[in-house]
């Protein structure tokens, strides 16, 4: 079954595609259905405002990325902005431009991901747009998130001897579109043939459903820590870290051996021949966080599940240093996910 976007037209597809939305947030007072949303923070609350744009052939390629998975993942990358400021997302906007190639049925599945995101997170749909484009697939969603204004942390609020931080595991996603990649080059032309993921099934869910660390915020503000910079890790360890550096007038070492890979990622970088730790480095879409802490939290740091220490902050003249397994220093560098390469 296959119905054009067209025999709806632009009203018809946001009706079709919004149906049933309930607002779950206070915050949220009107959503879709008029000239724009109406949203209610009180005083006390800072409104945190997010946007990311993905483009077919750019950041996505959908012969092998289910516009499911698709549409969840252009989700959660906005999340994971508003929880690397130590906010909570509260509301999303989605605009979409689709060219003749795409059905109701598969924005169906977009939107699918999308509302199934929304539903994990807590966030609601309270608008966008959708209009016709002359190539592929483009989606653009804006998130607006709220935090107390005395918790809102910035990437430059690191200091000297501030402890390096990071959840889970790097360098996952970045194998995982390494196979992906593999497979369809191996597999072009035929119809009939699928690959065999067996083992790899983790790589490929961190890229393909990946998600934003709303548990980690959560322990931290049990634990009573809040960190003094953070960012999340969509472009590559070594970039956001330099970022914070940068931002913070700071330089850091990190420790290769600290660095948390997952078994299969290294299973994965041996078959392809790749050097672990740059991939871990600079592989980019993990969407874990990255943060600093005080000294002073360094037990109570340590003892959360899911976070790693890399390293520590140091004077801005030392630079950004990585000390490797057999103890040289070599100079960090931003070879991460360059967009406008």
């Amino acid at each position: 079954m296959r119905t054009e976007i067209a025999t709806l037209g632009e009203f018809g597809l946001i009706k079709h595609l919004t149906e049933g939305i309930e607002p779950k947030n206070a915050s949220t007072v009107y959503g879709v259905g008029d000239d724009a949303a109406v949203l209610s923070y009180p005083d006390s609350k800072q409104v945190l405002v997010t946007t990311d744009v993905l483009l077919e052939g750019v950041h996505f390629d959908l012969t092998y990325v289910p516009l499911k998975h698709l549409g969840y993942k252009a989700a959660v990358v906005n999340f994971s902005d508003i929880y690397a400021m130590n906010g909570t997302p509260r509301q999303i906007t989605v605009t979409l431009g689709v060219s003749k190639r795409f059905s109701v049925e598969d924005m169906d599945q977009l939107y699918a991901g999308i509302r199934l995101a929304c539903e994990v997170y807590g966030v609601d749909i309270v608008g966008g747009d959708t209009t016709s484009a002359l190539t592929g697939l483009t989606i653009s969603i804006t998130c607006v998130g709220e935090a107390d204004p005395d918790k809102v942390v910035y990437r430059n609020g690191a200091k000297e001897t501030d402890l390096i931080c990071v959840s889970g595991d790097l360098g996952s996603a970045y194998m995982g579109l390494q196979l992906l990649e593999r497979e369809k080059s191996v597999l072009r032309g035929s119809t009939d043939v699928q690959p065999d993921f067996s083992g790899k099934e983790y790589l490929l869910e961190r890229q393909l459903k990946p998600e934003a660390r709303k548990d980690i915020i959560q322990k931290l503000e049990e634990a009573g820590i809040r960190p003094t910079a953070m960012m999340d890790i969509s472009d590559g360890l070594s970039s956001e870290l330099m970022h914070i550096c940068k931002q913070s007038n700071a330089g850091c070492r990190i420790y290769e051996e600290h660095i948390p890979i997952d078994y299969q990622t290294a299973v994965m970088a041996e078959e392809f021949n790749m050097n672990l730790t740059t991939c871990a480095l600079n592989g980019g879409e993990d969407y874990e966080l990255l943060f600093t802490v005080p000294i002073a939290d360094h037990e109570r740091v340590q003892d959360i599940e899911g976070i790693r220490l890399i390293g520590h902050i140091t004077k801005p003249e030392l630079g950004c240093t990585l000390i490797t397994r057999d103890g040289q220093e070599f100079e960090l560098k931003a070879q991460g996910w360059n967009p406008l390469k």
